[in-house]
């Protein structure tokens, strides 16, 4: 490992006096200039910026004249040169540097202004394996590293925000500030990572590796949050660069910022109402505590809104609702009839827009299209130490996938309403169970630590929200009852039977499986097995 010079160190104001700047994105590029320029900078730069600059008239040098080399080999090598680096790398206080830049005539470089080329953008859009590859940029991340290693005297801007802070700086001072130079070298490094993070992953997968040896992720902070899950808890909201509809990506029309539970409790929202296809039904999902607590189809928004907050009024106080279609005005008026936190959906008209703008604090996020249920990807956690990495939970279940097991065969109806109620309990907290009827849910038991209580609890929200409609049978009569993992035990089962459930759909494969079957057949009741586990934790 290279040691340091030994010299005084550098003192915290730097007066710039030359910058480098290569950009793909040139947005703001000749104003930045002009300022620079004013400032008594001169500018070098190659390629389509340095023609930029020339075009608007602003005296520029082309690196090739520094460097004493052409660009060659369709623009690959250009600023790879010791009269580059050399520039960028020297200590300026340090004796035997000094000495160097003299030898070799080689003028320090006090600013850098490189946004890299748009691998990032080439690969989003669908790009080739060749156009991927030439999108790949090797002189850009060697001049920023350089840069930011030699923090002490260069500035290195990797976007537009940095460049505005030094600009402010010279405006301010004439000098750049030891403190902003660290600042904005440490963003230098976090944008390299992320590139290279860019890089890697897409090639990975062009070989087809899920999970190769080491496993790097790229992110762009969206929000600084007030606190985490809790309030004694710090945290931020970062977007990685997977190309899927929802919280990450969503406009926000108005509201508050989001929260750190109301992004989870968001994402879990749009995943789940994604499930329904908006052209063969309209469908409202309302979640709490990232647990669905009502949900429902509907020929309209305001009738599976409806449906669905009947199911659970008491726990949809706060929550978050998820449509599956653009949403409506006599939809909007009716959710805001009720506190919620967040209401999310593909799209929205402007008399929705204008119901929601009397409630200033309820955010109302726009996806633009739905997540696509089918569709793979990784999701990730956290442990101490470590992540896990898994692919994205993208079964589906159909009746042709069903095996009854039972005597008593399940009625057309009763298949439906069991591949409806699987389908939420894959989005509900282990151990799950779902009681479900003509579209929409009928009690939901979520994260208990047996399959029994969660099925008592399932039976309980069914029960209660009969009451609150009046009726005199619990919403769970003749109900299927959907678990998301086998039942060990009876026991559950004998719960969903008591609740008034007529068909039950499970995965099956426990070593109980025939006295689960038994005793279906005794309370009886129609079974199917799926095969299929769908676990969530």
């Amino acid at each position: 490992m290279p040691a340091a010079p030994h010299f005084p160190p550098a003192a915290d104001l730097v007066t710039p006096k030359r910058a480098l700047i290569s950009l793909s994105d040139k947005t703001g590029l000749i104003e930045a200039a002009q300022a620079l320029v004013a400032a008594g900078v001169e500018l070098l730069s190659t390629g389509g910026t340095k023609a930029a600059l020339q075009k608007a008239n602003i005296a520029v040098k082309d690196v090739a004249d520094v460097t004493g080399f052409p660009e060659m080999m369709d623009g690959r090598v250009k600023t790879l040169h010791p009269k580059v680096h050399g520039a960028l790398l020297a200590y300026r206080d340090a004796p035997e540097h000094a000495q160097a830049l003299k030898d070799h005539d080689i003028q320090p470089i006090d600013i850098v202004w490189i946004d890299l080329y748009p691998f990032e953008a080439t690969i989003a859009a669908g790009g080739t394996f060749e156009a991927a590859i030439e999108n790949v940029d090797i002189g850009g991340p060697a001049m920023i590293r350089s840069s930011a290693k030699n923090h002490p005297y260069v500035s290195v801007c990797v976007d537009k925000a940095g460049m505005d802070d030094v600009l402010a700086a010279l405006k301010d001072t004439g000098t750049t500030s030891l403190a902003l130079r660290k600042s904005l070298a440490a963003r230098a490094f976090a944008r390299t990572a992320s590139y290279d993070a860019a890089v890697s992953t897409w090639f990975a997968g062009q070989l087809g590796d899920a999970y190769p040896e080491r496993k790097t992720i790229g992110a762009t902070r969206l929000q600084t949050m007030r606190y985490g899950e809790n309030p004694h808890q710090s945290a931020a909201f970062y977007k990685t660069g997977e190309d899927r509809p929802g919280v990450a990506t969503a406009k926000q029309l108005q509201g508050k910022e989001l929260s750190y539970n109301n992004v989870a409790d968001t994402d879990a929202a749009i995943e789940l109402a994604s499930e329904f296809d908006p052209a063969a039904s309209a469908a409202c999902v309302i979640v709490k505590h990232a647990n669905p607590c009502g949900v429902a189809t509907g020929p309209d928004l305001l009738t599976a809104y409806k449906r669905a907050l009947e199911c659970d009024p008491v726990s949809a106080f706060g929550g978050i609702v998820a449509l599956n279609r653009k949403l409506d005005k006599a939809t909007a008026e009716k959710i805001v009839e009720v506190f919620t936190e967040v209401v999310v959906a593909p799209d929205v008209d402007e008399d929705a827009i204008a119901v929601f703008a009397a409630k200033k604090n309820l955010r109302l996020l726009i996806t633009g299209s739905l997540p696509d249920p089918l569709a793979g990807g990784q999701v990730f956690r956290s442990v101490a130490g470590g992540m896990l990495v898994q692919s994205r939970d993208t079964a589906r279940i159909t009746a042709a996938d069903l095996k009854v097991v039972t005597k008593r065969q399940p009625t057309p109806a009763e298949i439906e309403d069991m591949l409806f109620a699987f389908t939420i309990a894959k989005h509900v907290k282990s151990n799950a169970i779902v009681y479900a009827k003509d579209g929409r849910t009928a009690g939901i038991g979520a994260g208990q630590m047996n399959r029994r209580d969660s099925a008592r609890i399932a039976r309980l929200r069914a029960q209660e929200a009969a009451e609150g409609l009046g009726l005199t049978e619990s919403l769970a009569k003749g109900s299927a009852c959907a678990s998301e993992a086998f039942f060990p035990f009876p026991d559950g089962l004998l719960e969903a039977a008591a609740a008034g459930a007529t068909a039950i759909i499970q995965p099956g494969g426990s070593m109980g499986d025939q006295a689960v079957i038994d005793a279906a057949d005794a309370a009886g009741l129609a079974m199917v097995f799926t095969g299929v586990r769908v676990f969530r934790h």
